[in-house]
């Protein structure tokens, strides 16, 4: 079978934020809306916890992999910027 032309995504736009800074999550919860050229779709919280910090505002262009926001436990600290 050929292959066909594609294109490799590298970056993902911040749509919406679903969730804010200390919102108490729950693995599975959706957090945040992410666009690709093709595709958008929620991500989901991938524990239990809170949401610490928001790196990645709205509207944001985020290299794949990059770091959008940091979930821990109630009285944590995000790491700083």
């Amino acid at each position: 079978m050929p292959k066909t032309g594609g294109m490799n995504t590298t970056k993902v736009n911040v749509v919406k934020w679903l969730k804010q800074e200390g919102d108490k999550l729950k693995q599975g919860d959706p957090v945040v809306e992410l666009e690709t050229e093709k595709v958008s779709y929620e991500l989901d919280a991938p524990v239990d916890g809170v949401l610490l910090k928001i790196e990645a505002r709205e509207l944001a262009e985020v290299e794949v992999g990059g770091v959008l926001g940091y979930i821990g436990q109630a009285g944590d600290q995000a790491p700083s910027s």
